[in-house]
């Protein structure tokens, strides 16, 4: 093996362990809960997450401190309404706590997608759950700001679609953990194997065959549309073994499991039908598959599926390092470290 062949194997698994490091660790979950209507579809959502990880919940509630013009907000108001906010959200945490579960709330002041952020960064949740949209409503966007930027800062992210509707107790009786061979994908099977469990439902292990992309210069040939026809069927054939090894490991567990692969088409609107076709209640997800760029928050699939979201949606991602979250913390206040400040 080359100098080189081994650093960038090292890297790779650093990158897998850290991964996997993620998947086994949030033991802390942050609820985001505003003023909305859409507020009350998220803490039945993160209860039930929280109690099947033995985590600790959060209940978080971001004020933006707004006044007339430039001017700041009167201080007294300002302290109505925030003893207000604090009232509501304990009052929010002991009707859906009851006796077993102790929930912690906290309101602070600030952007909301900036202070939800800087808590995960602080390494104070692991996993933060919202939704799609808050205070300012629905809109034709299909996701609000405030969640679109969560998405691609936060770490691991629990997404809960506007328009579900409410209930006290949410159920999954069938999860999708979507797989496609790599070590990233893989490293969301722990919590997806948990939550599972905990629910009594049926994982799903889902893999799309991409059709394999020829060069084309003019109608394609007989023989390529075989050759094409070809790699199909052997990628389908190695992912149908490779699902197989995945379900007996679960199975070992005690958890129902079945592979679905999926084949022809786009592989995110593909995905899109089989959530509905197959009635999957909560979808788990690497942020980043196979072919993530390092430098990117959030993959194509995953970023397909948040905007395009119609049951909860996990987003599973590693935590960052104490550098990668000094460079972040830089960049909130407009400074940017050169590369060679990361390993």
């Amino acid at each position: 093996m080359s100098e080189a062949a081994g650093r960038r194997r090292g890297g790779e698994e650093r990158v897998v362990a850290a991964d996997v490091k993620a998947s086994r660790g949030i033991r802390g979950v942050l609820a985001c809960v505003d003023a909305s209507k859409f507020a009350l579809k998220v803490i039945p959502h993160a209860i039930a997450i929280t109690r099947a990880l033995r985590a600790e919940l959060t209940l978080l509630t971001v004020l933006e401190a707004t006044g007339a013009g430039d001017m700041a907000p009167d201080p007294v108001e300002w302290d109505i309404r925030r003893r207000e906010a604090e009232g509501q959200l304990k009052r929010a945490a002991e009707e859906a706590g009851g006796a077993s579960l102790r929930i912690r709330t906290e309101v602070v002041t600030g952007g909301p997608a900036e202070q939800i952020c800087r808590r995960v960064r602080d390494r104070r949740a692991d996993l933060t759950v919202l939704c799609t949209h808050g205070a300012g409503g629905a809109t034709d966007w299909n996701m609000g700001g405030t969640a679109r930027k969560v998405v691609d800062c936060a770490g691991s992210v629990l997404l809960i679609p506007s328009f579900l509707a409410d209930v006290p107790v949410p159920t999954y009786q069938r999860i999708l953990l979507l797989l496609d061979g790599s070590p990233r994908a893989e490293s969301a099977l722990t919590v997806a194997t948990r939550l599972a469990k905990a629910q009594g439902a049926e994982l799903v292990l889902g893999h799309v065959v991409p059709v394999p992309e020829l060069t084309e210069i003019g109608p394609l040939s007989a023989e390529d549309i075989e050759l094409r026809e070809r790699l199909v069927q052997r990628n389908e054939r190695v992912a149908i073994e490779y699902l197989d090894r995945i379900r007996a490991r679960v199975a070992e567990g005690g958890v129902r499991t079945r592979g679905l692969v999926l084949r022809d088409g786009d592989i995110r609107s593909r995905l899109a039908a089989a959530i509905k076709d197959e009635a999957i209640d909560l979808v788990i997800l690497s942020a980043q598959g196979r072919t993530g760029l390092p430098n990117t928050p959030i993959g194509s699939v995953a970023s397909y599926l948040a905007a395009h979201a119609t049951v909860p949606l996990l987003i599973m991602r590693r935590q960052a390092t104490r550098s990668r979250r000094r460079v972040l913390a830089t960049e909130d206040m407009g400074v940017r470290l050169p590369d060679h400040a990361t390993p």
